[in-house]
């Protein structure tokens, strides 16, 4: 199966309130996209268009709001911005409109949402990823803690190494024993250079002492078709993404990170377990606005995706996907980005760990 053709980074995907498009009708739109077929109601554009000046929260949603997703469509991100868009819909009667923004590891996107207007009419969807990019991309033109607002934290989930299950049929020792045995001749995927999955390979590699080469994507869809078309031999993500192909037989997961098991691949061991140090790091993804936006029109932004949240829809997809979700909003959701922060730092310059 050859890899994936990426998805162009200027797509727009809208999800219309339910009487025009379902759930499902807006997931076939999305595949499309990830086939670089033109899908019903998306559109290129070239930046995000200037807004009027902010109205009362009341009346928001009165048209229709872009959410920045940093990563192509096809990887975790859509497990969560999916439902989330389609239930903003049903919960507002407006478009919730999903701008694809790859690149950079993320911080392209993270970077256009940064500056567009502050009205409540463009979102941004980013995560642990951005919390890394702050130490590992000190020459960004945005500040996470500073040129955004925070506002929901959505969902946590842990990052899983998978492999090929017919290259690799044993279990994780004998993974080991192959990367001492062969040095050099095995590579990891990951999402893109300094997210949080090459952190992951990178605290594997030096756990392990073990000497893996690490090939860059642009999103964990990417890396995970190349894993099973052949390209590399492991793929560091989250479980949402390797779930799928987990369960069809496509894939193997050997590791989860963390200490507790997760409900979605319950059999796999956690890094505790196999009494890996320091391979404790998942992933999580939370949603922000730009700075200046008004609060009160950020309350009502909470207040929807609070809602939205606790739909049975996403429940279950979300619960589906390994995830979990913590109810951090406003300056809750903050001090946890703030806390990340810091702890990624700490970890990025005690390994030493650098783009390269």
């Amino acid at each position: 199966m050859p890899p994936r053709t990426p998805v162009p980074s200027d797509r727009v995907l809208n999800l219309a309130p339910p009487q025009r498009r379902t759930w499902l009708t807006a997931v076939l739109a999305t595949l499309a996209l990830a086939c670089g077929l033109p899908a019903r109601g998306a559109t290129p554009i070239r930046a995000l268009p200037a807004e009027p000046a902010p109205e009362p929260a009341g009346l928001w949603p009165s048209r229709p709001v872009t959410m920045v997703v940093p990563f192509p469509a096809g990887g975790a991100n859509d497990v969560f911005a999916l439902p989330l868009a389609a239930e903003f819909a049903s919960l507002t009667g407006q478009t919730l409109r999903l701008q694809y923004r790859d690149g950079l590891g993320g911080t392209r996107g993270a970077s256009v949402a940064a500056h567009a207007a502050p009205d409540g009419y463009t979102l941004f969807m980013g995560g642990v990823h951005h919390a890394i990019a702050a130490t590992l991309r000190p020459g960004l033109d945005y500040l996470l803690d500073a040129d955004f607002v925070p506002l929901a934290l959505l969902a946590t989930m842990p990052q899983v190494l998978v492999v090929d299950p017919a290259r690799f049929p044993g279990d994780f020792a004998s993974l080991v024993d192959k990367l001492h045995i062969y040095p050099g001749r095995y590579s990891y995927g990951s999402a893109g250079n300094g997210t949080s999955h090459h952190i992951a390979g990178e605290l594997f590699r030096r756990a392990m002492r073990a000497r893996i080469l690490h090939t860059p994507f642009r999103g964990s869809g990417q890396a995970l078709a190349a894993l099973v078309a052949g390209n590399v031999d492991m793929v560091f993500c989250d479980v949402g993404s390797a779930v799928p192909h987990i369960r069809a037989g496509r894939l193997k997961a050997l590791m989860v990170s963390g200490s507790q098991r997760n409900p979605a691949i319950p059999n796999v061991p956690t890094a505790a377990e196999l009494e890996i140090p320091g391979f404790d790091g998942g992933t999580w993804y939370g949603l922000w606005a730009p700075k200046g936006t008004p609060v009160d029109v950020r309350t009502r932004i909470i207040d929807v995706v609070q809602r939205a949240s606790d739909t049975q829809a996403i429940q279950i997809a979300w619960m589906d996907a390994g995830a979990e979700f913590p109810a951090l909003t406003g300056k809750a959701f903050g001090d946890f980005v703030e806390a990340e922060m810091r702890r990624w730092a700490a970890v990025i310059k005690a390994k030493g760990i650098t783009l390269e």
